[in-house]
């Protein structure tokens, strides 16, 4: 194979040029070696040891908050109804009510009830209501609202009709609707179709 003068020349060049690179790429710099992953891994571990610690310090103080929450918790349930079924819960709904009418003054005598249907009420609890109707004066319903929400357990009024007085005392006729909170237990599961 024969070969110009410019073929050889480029090729000693070449040579040259592929040498010089060489010698650059592998020649030894003199500074020691460095362990660049090991220094990070430290950094790393010496930054997860530290927020541990912080967290730790902490511990104590949302133990606290927690213990608090749980007492807070057991007062405010305290005022559950408590019975083994709904129905249990809502007759004692009942007789709650008609105690407080009772001790009114003058009594307030409960003429009619309706059991509601009891549902869910939130994801821990339930609710059950209790209807009843009674006739009395204005100043009566008003003390009988007041002694129901000073009650112990939870009760709330659902829903309150107030019909047109009646007579010379003015006597009034009353639907009052209350509800009261139990476990989520005594609350039975709907099955079927949901829509």
């Amino acid at each position: 194979m024969n070969l110009s003068e410019r073929d050889q020349k480029a090729l000693k060049y070449l040579g040259g040029a592929l040498l010089l690179a060489s010698v650059i790429y592998f020649w030894p710099d003199g500074s020691p070696a460095q362990v660049v992953g090991a220094v990070n891994a430290t950094d790393v571990l010496e930054k997860r040891l530290t927020k541990s610690r912080a967290l730790l310090m902490q511990l104590p103080d949302k133990q606290a908050v927690l213990k608090q929450a749980q007492s807070d918790l057991a007062v405010r349930e305290k005022g559950l109804l408590v019975a083994d079924t709904a129905a249990q819960a809502q007759a004692q709904l009942f007789q709650i009510l008609r105690r407080v009418g009772r001790a009114q003054g003058p009594p307030i005598e409960v003429r009619a009830n309706e059991i509601g249907q009891a549902r869910v009420f939130g994801d821990d609890y339930g609710e059950v209501s209790v209807s009843v109707s009674f006739e009395c004066g204005i100043e009566q319903l008003v003390n009988l609202l007041a002694d129901l929400g000073a009650q112990p357990e939870l009760l709330a009024t659902s829903e309150i009709r107030i019909g047109q007085a009646n007579g010379p005392q003015k006597v009034i006729p009353v639907r009052l609707t209350i509800s009261g909170i139990v476990p989520r237990k005594l609350i039975p599961d709907k099955k079927g179709l949901s829509f």
